[in-house]
């Protein structure tokens, strides 16, 4: 037996629990469910729950958490409350950071148990487990587990959330560790589904030189963010970034967010070797000497701040208004792939704002945690396991993951519901599934100047149409015997002047190379292959489009 019992998969905000079952064992992957009733026998209340009865009726044999956030751990202390006696097992950087999940609480236990990198462990009789650094936060684990109880052994790997890229604190999932690898079954997570993003650096240079402009135009900015992970990554950039590194600037962190740079200042042996070397010349947050400056502040000192320009890092549920004085400039930055509600600004307190002479503009900004759809294949395509089921993203992105040709064709693919099993038919004959239904049918008209195509206006719900509405335009040619309708995007639109320019000059470039198409190179020989091209690059493998 090989199964899955998804108690959370990641939609919205219900974060992930995966209750896997093979052999005799179930094997808990992550705990990060708002409420545990769905783990505690339904005849044993909240208040009837004593650790002699939940010793009886243990919901796993044993607990595995992939890292220290809150959507995939906020239920581990309230499970082992509820069960004393279940194992629970992480990276000992994950065993620090759990803490921080709890800072409203009495002092926190010490209940989970560290496991080391790389070394199989045997949990349980004929059960290993083995940790593998998976980038996106320190102590992030991709999980492997291998059960030789049964014919033969049978493994699974788990991604948790996973980043190749090296970020400042955290390095990147190392591929050649995992090579060799083949798990019969891999639980990935999707969070950006077939999104591709800019590389790491470019998305940190895009935000610095953002930052960088509102504070030469007189504005302060504010940086709503949850207390571990993005914001050290954040202050970490603030201090390192040519553009800001010794500027007379003052960078104020406050509430959650301070007590977890505290955590991370505990934890400097284990995180990359440039963070530790630079900790030998300065302070990585608490620093008043160093410019710019890093400092704590108190709720009192909110309605100091912005009559110069300032950088301030608080809390995601803090009381934002507070900071809106009059006569002052404010820039509000949130995370691009997180739900961060504005409930600190009603429309009473816009008013409010607008009649006090605040200036508060809001923007969003990409500094990627995961890893794109590129690096979901690249991981899959590694390991090549028999049965891939995503996870952990909104359900179209992870339609539109599991939809790509080069993943279907291949894999057993599945995308699962809350409390439905899913079987893996380990060594059975692969079939494979039905791609997900993402056509639309419509009607072609030709009349005597055009040619109008008619589409359901169903297609506007999907969230994609927006980014076609944006600009209104669409490209359309042949492909073979099929007709490709796309939709040009408001960069592309930005770029079409350069691009008709090159196109008339007579030269070796990748706009008038056959294998350039939108604005990507598709030729397998090009060491640029399946990476954004510029049109006016080049490369040894150009190849001239035949008139």
């Amino acid at each position: 037996m090989f199964q899955c019992l998804p108690y959370a998969v990641g939609h919205g905000d219900e974060g992930i629990c995966l209750l896997v079952m093979v052999g005799d064992y179930r094997i808990l992957l992550d705990c990060g469910l708002r409420n545990l009733q769905a783990l505690i026998d339904p005849a044993v209340s909240d208040s009837q729950t004593t650790p002699q009865t939940a010793s009886q009726s243990l919901p796993a044999d044993v607990v595995l958490c992939s890292h220290a956030h809150a959507d995939h751990a906020r239920s581990l202390l309230p499970l082992h409350f509820a069960f004393p006696h279940l194992p629970i097992y992480a990276s000992e950087v994950t065993t620090h950071l759990l803490p921080l999940n709890w800072l409203d609480q009495a002092p926190v236990p010490w209940f989970c148990q560290a496991l080391p990198w790389r070394s199989p462990i045997e949990i349980l009789d004929n059960l290993t487990v083995q940790l593998f650094p998976a980038g996106h936060l320190p102590g992030s684990a991709a999980i492997l587990l291998t059960y030789t109880g049964g014919d033969r052994p049978y493994q699974l790997f788990y991604s948790g959330d996973f980043f190749l890229s090296n970020a400042r604190l955290a390095e990147g999932l190392k591929l050649e560790e995992l090579r060799g690898i083949h798990p019969d079954v891999l639980i990935i997570e999707g969070s950006y589904g077939a999104e591709r993003h800019p590389r790491r650096r470019r998305q940190e240079n895009d935000l610095m030189e953002r930052m960088e402009r509102a504070i030469s135009n007189g504005q302060s900015i504010l940086l709503p963010v949850s207390p571990f992970g993005l914001a050290q990554e954040l202050l970490m950039l603030l201090r390192s970034h040519y553009l800001f590194s010794g500027r007379n600037l003052d960078i104020w962190v406050e509430g959650q967010v301070a007590q977890g740079c505290d955590v991370y200042l505990e934890l400097l042996p284990h995180l990359p070797a440039p963070v530790q070397n630079f900790a030998q010349y300065q302070p990585l947050f608490w620093d008043d000497r160093i410019s710019p400056r890093v400092r704590r502040l108190s709720p009192d000192q909110r309605s100091s701040l912005g009559q110069e320009p300032c950088i301030v890092l608080t809390d995601a549920i803090s009381e934002l208004s507070e900071f809106f004085q009059p006569h002052t400039s404010w820039l509000i930055l949130l995370p691009q792939h997180q739900d961060l509600r504005l409930d600190w600004l009603s429309s009473e307190d816009r008013s409010a704002v607008s009649s006090e002479a605040a200036a508060v503009a809001v923007e969003t900004y990409l500094l990627a945690e995961h890893c794109d759809g590129l690096g979901a294949v690249q991981l899959i395509h590694n390991l090549r396991p028999q049965h891939v089921m995503f996870v952990h993203g909104a359900p179209q992105a992870l339609h539109d993951l599991a939809g790509l040709d080069e993943l279907s064709s291949r894999y057993k693919l599945y995308i699962p519901s809350t409390e439905t099993v899913v079987e893996f038919a380990i060594g059975e004959t692969f079939l494979q599934p039905e791609a997900p239904e993402l056509s639309y049918e419509g009607e072609v008209a030709e009349t005597q100047e055009s040619i109008v195509i008619t589409l359901p206006e169903t297609m506007t719900t999907d969230p994609r149409w927006r980014m076609l509405s944006d600009t209104g335009l669409v490209e359309a040619k042949w492909l073979g015997e099929q007709l490709i309708v796309r939709g040009i995007t408001p960069r592309e639109l930005h770029s079409e002047n350069i691009e008709q320019k090159l196109e008339s000059v007579d030269r070796d470039c990748c706009i008038n190379c056959r294998y350039y198409q939108n604005q990507r190179c598709n030729n397998r020989r090009s060491p640029l292959f399946n990476f954004r091209v510029t049109p006016d690059g080049y490369c040894p493998a150009f190849a001239l489009v035949m008139g």
